[in-house]
Formats: C-alpha cells, sequence, structure tokens
C-alpha cells in the first residue's frame, strides 16, 4: 500500500510540473491563459471513513484556468485587438466556432479577416440604417475594390456680402466673368459628377441697388443655365437683403422663393456623365458691414476613392476608410461570455470551445454590460507570471523527491521484511 500512495504522489507531482512546464512554455504566447493543477485526497471506500482510516494517496482533481487579465502592448496594426475585461472573439472555420483571447488577425487574399489558424472573425452585419444585425454572425471581409463617387446635389454657400457695395459702372455687354469690372464679389466651391470627376463651380454677385445683388454661376467657366443668347449671362438669382442684413427674399431661376433650396438651373458635364442638378442653400448669408467674407462652402458630393486603412472602436465596430473622405461600416466585432469560463474547454491555437458545464455562450457588444472594451492596434499578453511558476516547479519538483524518497523507503522495509530467516 505504501508503494501505491507514493506512485499516486509521485504521479500528482508530475502533473503539477507538467502544468507548471506547459505554463512556462506558453509565456509569451498571445491570450494564454496560466492553469493550476488542483489535487484532492484518495479514499479506498469513502462511505466507510472513519477516524483511524488511512488515505489512499492523491490524485490530480482538476486543471484550473486563471482567466485573469494579461498587459495589453501596443502593436501598431489596425486589425490586432485586445479585450480589457470580460469575453472571448469569436472565429470559425468551416462552420465550427471556436473562442479566443488571442486577438492576431490579418485579411487573406480574399479579403477576409483571419487569425494564424485562417479562422474567420465573427461579427454582426451591418444594417442599412446604421445598426447592426445582432441576430447572426458572419464572417469579416474588408472590401478590395473603390468606393463609388457621388453626385453633388446640394450645397450650402455662407458668405458676407458688403452693405455699401454699389452697383458696377454700365459696361456694353453688361455682366461677364472675364471682366472683374461688371461684378463686385466672387467666390468658388468642387462639385462632383455622377463619374466622380471633380468641376469647379464660381459664383458671381452684382450689386443692383442698395439691398439687392444679383448671382450668378458658371461650372467650368461655363454659365449655369445656359443663356438664352450664346455668348450672354445666364439668368441670375436675385437675392433681397433686408434693412438689417438678413436674406429677405429670393427668386431663382426656377420660380422659387425658399432661401434653403435655391436652384441656379441644370448643368451638362461633358465627361459623360449625368446631368447635374444642385440646390443651394443661401439661408445663412448676410450683408453686414464693409467686407466681403465666406465663411463656409460645403457639398454632399464626392470622387472614387480608394481603401487608405481600417479602423476599429472600443465598442468593435470596424470601418474601411477611404482616400475620398469616407467610410463604411463593415461590421461589429461579437464578444462572447459564458456563465463558468472554467467549464471551457481547451484546444489548440489558443481557443477555447464550449461544454456542458461552460454553458451555451451570450453575445454582445464590446463595452456592453458584462463585456470588456476592444483596444485596436494592441494584443494582450500571456497572463503567466514567470516569477510564480519558478516558485512552483521548485515546489513541485521538492514534492517529486519526497515521493521517490518515500518509494525508496518502502523499497527499504519490504526488503528488510523479505531477509527475516525463516524462524523454525
Amino acid at each position: 500500500m505504501p508503494f501505491g500512495i507514493a506512485l499516486s504522489g509521485l504521479d500528482a507531482a508530475q502533473s503539477d510540473l507538467n502544468v507548471t512546464a506547459n505554463n512556462i512554455a506558453n509565456s509569451q504566447t498571445t491570450g494564454f491563459k496560466s492553469s493550476n493543477a488542483n489535487f484532492s485526497e484518495l479514499f479506498a471506500n469513502s462511505s466507510s471513513a472513519s477516524s483511524t482510516q488511512i488515505g489512499n494517496g492523491v490524485q490530480l482533481q482538476d486543471v484550473e484556468q486563471e482567466f485573469t487579465q494579461g498587459d495589453i502592448n501596443t502593436t501598431g496594426n489596425s486589425l490586432d485587438l485586445a479585450l480589457s475585461g470580460n469575453g472571448f472573439f469569436a472565429v470559425s472555420q468551416g462552420g465550427a466556432t471556436q473562442f479566443t483571447r488571442a486577438g492576431s488577425f490579418h485579411t487573406d487574399n480574399a479579403g477576409n479577416v483571419v487569425n494564424a489558424a485562417n479562422q474567420n472573425l465573427q461579427v454582426y452585419s451591418p444594417n442599412a440604417n446604421g445598426t447592426f444585425n445582432t441576430t447572426s454572425l458572419v464572417n469579416l471581409q474588408i472590401p478590395t475594390g473603390d468606393s463609388a463617387p457621388q453626385a453633388t446635389t446640394t450645397g450650402t454657400l455662407d458668405f458676407n456680402l458688403p452693405a455699401d457695395a454699389t452697383p458696377p459702372p454700365v459696361i456694353p455687354g453688361g455682366f461677364t466673368p472675364t471682366n472683374a469690372n461688371t461684378y463686385n464679389q466672387s467666390t468658388s466651391m468642387t462639385l462632383y459628377d455622377s463619374l466622380g470627376a471633380a468641376h469647379t463651380a464660381s459664383f458671381y454677385f452684382v450689386n443692383t441697388g442698395p439691398n439687392k445683388w444679383n448671382a450668378y454661376e458658371y461650372i467650368d467657366g461655363n454659365p449655369v443655365p445656359a443663356p438664352a443668347v450664346l455668348g450672354g449671362p445666364p439668368t441670375p438669382v436675385q437675392l433681397t437683403y433686408s434693412n438689417t442684413g438678413q436674406l429677405q427674399t429670393v427668386a431663382d431661376v426656377a420660380g422659387g422663393t425658399n432661401p434653403d433650396v435655391v436652384s441656379f438651373g441644370p448643368y451638362q458635364p461633358t465627361t459623360g456623365a449625368a446631368a447635374m442638378t444642385i440646390t443651394y442653400n443661401l439661408s445663412g448669408t448676410t450683408q453686414f458691414g464693409e467686407n466681403f467674407g465666406v465663411t463656409s462652402v460645403t457639398q454632399n458630393g464626392f470622387t472614387t476613392g480608394q481603401i487608405s486603412g481600417v479602423s476599429v472602436s472600443s465598442t468593435g465596430v470596424v470601418q474601411a476608410n477611404y482616400t475620398n473622405g469616407q467610410s463604411k461600416s463593415l461590421g461589429q466585432v461579437a464578444v462572447a461570455n459564458f456563465a463558468d469560463q472554467n467549464g471551457l474547454q481547451q484546444v489548440q491555437n489558443t481557443n477555447w470551445v464550449q461544454t456542458f458545464a461552460s454553458g451555451q455562450p451570450v453575445f454582445g457588444q464590446a463595452g456592453g454590460a458584462s463585456f470588456g472594451v476592444i483596444q485596436s492596434g494592441s494584443l494582450e499578453q500571456s497572463n503567466v507570471d514567470i516569477t510564480a511558476q519558478l516558485v512552483n516547479m521548485i515546489t513541485a519538483q521538492r514534492a517529486f523527491q519526497a515521493n521517490a524518497e518515500m518509494v525508496s523507503t518502502d523499497n527499504s522495509i519490504t526488503q528488510t521484511i523479505i531477509n527475516i530467516p525463516n524462524q523454525q
């Protein structure tokens, strides 16, 4: 019996050493969680235990994982993700979902975001209204194509016209943009057609009397709208300001009077794009003081864009950023949690799979209740404490040696008994 007890002690010490060795071996493994070997005493028959019963040794009860937070180190790669707090990333391969704290991801040749084991990062797909479909998970994919252009349809001009302006001198032929003596002020902005080509819109302002102005638009040097008389000026938009400098009335080429939707008329680009019909908001314009000034010019169009990078927010929203200043939501990283993390089963690639003991995964968004936040451009390091592991190694080694000495002592006693001479 002493041999069996000592042998169980040797097995337990060996298991402890194995766990410690595995911890040390993975001290630099991203997202690795250290483990502890827990032991329990053995009895031949626990139902008949008494105060004089001697145990039968020790057994490995379980290998408990320590899900404490590891240090987070910056990498600079936007697809490297670290969870600060509770939760796991979900990855899938062939429909089988696993869970991990190792957030080192990259794109494959098809644009799919995968880890080193070629497992796809799981996200919630975006909805048209800017939310995300949290009822199912999909693979995250980074688009490789260009961002489509958007034609300008609306614009806003905020400017101040000088209140002391007087009409320009009467010149034969009247207003022309090539003669600065025929207008008082001018400004310009960039517009885009349906093919993404840029066009320069120039606006000219001619004072026609106290508080009255004519505004003309030219796109790429062409009058808008095309004039009835070839070579003549286009029909102007008429602006009237109050005696306190506020825009009072508007009369545009379409007969409109709303300063929020002023139309100068259509323009047909020579690029083969669709006709441009743009309305401008002039409600913020004023007529104060002696100086002309442009506060702001904005429009809603943009040209074609190439992808310039990917960003991930603290809540896991993944966005593709383009060179035209636009961004597109690609999904939101799904984060999973479990009723009993220690019930998870460890598998390769620093992953875990659910078991009956762990319970079903509860999915949510980073930053929500019971879920940590995501740090993009960072990785969570192993939570192994090398100093503690070295102490454990020494302790397990001494336990192994002590049990080995027990075997040696039992062997000596047995040899002594065998060598007792037979008494007649």
